[in-house]
């Protein structure tokens, strides 16, 4: 039996990023659609969830993208309200790649350590991959702040954070380099999470720190966003820090979203959030 993976995308066109990597975690048919609302995606479940005999609802899985995380989560959350009793098949929600790439990155930070009190600065933190990451960091035991160039979308964020994860975490306003130098005065840890090729921190503001341990960077598009790190670093040490670059932790990320895929279609009622997916992370960080 053919294993089907539908992608339901909150932009008007789905990614084809998400579209690739599925078939390369197993999907054999990927149906993308995009423009989905919780308004009209009851149907698209109905379809996935009324039309195979339990024992092959496994073959059937479903995927929540697209870039706005708030949209995925009510997304996620209309998917799987639909579902009841045997009638349910696997789904997986990662807006704008936020779950496989903070998992990925905040994996690979806390592989064979602990961040137990430490203090954790998520620059750009207000979007679905800072806000996802500072999550996972917290769940390690990290005192996280997130920064924005407002004061007003930093709140906001963290408020929401908050409220979906009961994690308090910081807000900082940070507009330029010269205030993120001073947001990361103090962090034991750095993750720098903001737009492609947009620079947030430079080289003079962390060679030199004294507390200073970990810093990773997700961006992969130059000018990229830690001025000093390599986008290929992979644990890396430069000025006495181990330092990640978005390729070097990438390659986890790929594979975690392929084996994502993979598991969906294993049992027909898994359900895989930033939670799920940061645990599978920690099993293959090292492998």
């Amino acid at each position: 039996m053919k294993k089907l993976l539908y992608q339901f995308d909150t932009d008007p066109h789905p990614a084809v990023f998400d579209n690739v990597v599925a078939y390369d975690g197993g999907a054999d048919h990927v149906t993308a659609y995009g423009g989905i609302t919780p308004a009209n995606v009851g149907g698209l479940v109905d379809g996935a969830i009324f039309t195979r005999a339990p024992k092959d609802k496994k073959n059937t899985a479903i995927f929540v993208g697209g870039s706005n995380m708030a949209d995925g989560e009510a997304l996620f959350k209309a998917v799987r309200k639909k579902f009841f009793a045997n009638f349910r098949v696997s789904v997986m929600l990662d807006s704008n790649g936020s779950n496989t790439t903070a998992a990925a990155g905040v994996a690979w930070l806390a592989h064979g350590r602990s961040l137990a009190g430490k203090r954790a600065v998520v620059l750009a933190g207000t979007g679905p991959v800072g806000q996802r990451a500072a999550v996972m960091l917290a769940k390690e035991g990290a005192r996280v702040a997130i920064t924005s160039r407002t004061l007003a979308r930093a709140q906001a964020a963290a408020q929401a954070i908050a409220e979906r994860f009961k994690i308090e975490v910081d807000a900082i306003e940070a507009a330029d380099n010269a205030a993120r130098a001073r947001a990361i005065e103090g962090a034991n840890l750095v993750f720098a999470t903001g737009a492609a090729g947009v620079a947030l921190l430079d080289e003079a503001a962390w060679k030199d720190h004294p507390q200073l341990e970990l810093l990773s960077d997700a961006n992969a598009t130059p000018t990229l966003g830690i001025e000093g790190i390599d986008m290929m670093d992979k644990g890396a040490q430069r000025h006495g820090k181990t330092v990640f670059g978005a390729i070097g932790f990438g390659a986890l990320k790929i594979a975690l979203h392929r084996a994502c895929i993979a598991r969906m279609f294993e049992q027909q009622d898994l359900v895989l959030d930033g939670e799920e997916i940061y645990a599978i992370a920690k099993t293959m960080v090292a492998g």
